[in-house]
């Protein structure tokens, strides 16, 4: 299969006293025709690792390849073949949709017409409403059509759904699993581990500049040694109830700690694990305040790799 990016022992630094190296030898390799998760906290690189992608920054170092071409020697034709939707996209308020769109098809030399990209994210019927009229879903969705507009081969998302109602984010979502299914590539960066697990073919989860975690949703949640997760808080304290001993569970493949003092097991098998555990707590006078089980998530894969949630990380 073809590859739409790909990008080796990418560095970034900038000058500062000491230098900051925000990215350190990244190595990526996205498909042709999937769609990747590009996963981690804000000042893990991700951002700078994206902004190289799409053109906007230098490269201190390594090589970056999109769709084929180099930006230092391909550039015109790479604008013409990629589009990008930002997290946040400020657009005129003097110009209603259709007006909005229209602008954005006049930047191509090829492309769809404006009427085409605004029906393929579902805005007919604001056709000719300003943009400070639409709702925040609105929004996003008309930046959207502003991005597909070129009928680009490659669409960098960047936290396309942050702050969205969960109908608006779903109506992003099929516009997304849209794009995709007409054989088209997709890059996105998201804070929404359900979104990856649901649009992503593969994930990649960068911290401190670092790629820690490639691979599908599934292998990498596999790779915890469980896909089932059970999370326990304790009636008062019990100071012998510790991960260490937590580990000796049957079934427990991994224990830790979390924010509410509670537990958080990974296991391979409930049934086994639920008696046991409920056994060591007997055995050790703590009793239980709630317990819930689950099946694990890229949430917990990010959490067992880093020691800390996602979103807690900004």
């Amino acid at each position: 299969m073809s590859l739409a990016i790909r990008v080796a022992g990418l560095t970034k630094t900038y000058p500062a006293n000491p230098p900051v190296e925000a990215v350190r030898g990244v190595d990526l390799e996205v498909k042709t025709g999937e769609c990747f998760g590009l996963l981690g906290p804000n000042g893990a690189g991700k951002t700078t690792t994206l902004e190289i992608l799409e053109g906007l920054l230098e490269p201190t170092g390594g090589e970056v390849e999109v769709l084929g071409g180099r930006w230092d020697k391909n550039e015109r034709d790479l604008r013409e073949r990629i589009g990008i939707s930002l997290q946040e996209t400020r657009l005129s308020d003097k110009l209603n949709v259709g007006e909005t769109v229209a602008l954005f098809r006049s930047f191509y030399k090829k492309g769809i017409p404006a009427e085409e990209a605004i029906a393929r994210v579902s805005l007919q019927e604001k056709v000719r409403a300003f943009v400070d009229k639409l709702s925040g879903g609105q929004k996003q969705r008309l930046a959207i059509a502003c991005a597909l507009v070129g009928d680009p081969d490659l669409l960098f998302l960047d936290e396309p759904t942050t702050g969205l109602d969960p109908q608006s984010r779903r109506q992003l979502w099929d516009v997304i699993r849209e794009f995709k299914a007409r054989g088209r590539t997709v890059l996105l960066t998201t804070h929404y581990m359900d979104e990856a697990e649901k649009l992503c073919d593969r994930v990649a989860i960068i911290d401190h500049g670092k790629v820690i975690a490639l691979g599908t949703p599934n292998e990498l949640i596999l790779q915890l040694g469980g896909e089932h997760v059970i999370d326990f808080t304790l009636d008062g304290s019990a100071a012998h109830v510790t991960p260490e001993v937590l580990q000796s569970v049957k079934s427990v493949r991994s224990a830790r700690p979390t924010p509410d003092g509670g537990f958080t097991l990974t296991v391979s098998d409930p049934p086994a694990a639920l008696p046991a555990l409920l056994e060591l707590l007997r055995t050790q006078g703590a009793k239980l305040a709630g317990l819930t089980t689950r099946h694990a998530t890229l949430e917990d894969v990010f959490v067992n790799l880093t020691g800390r949630q996602l979103r807690d990380a900004d």
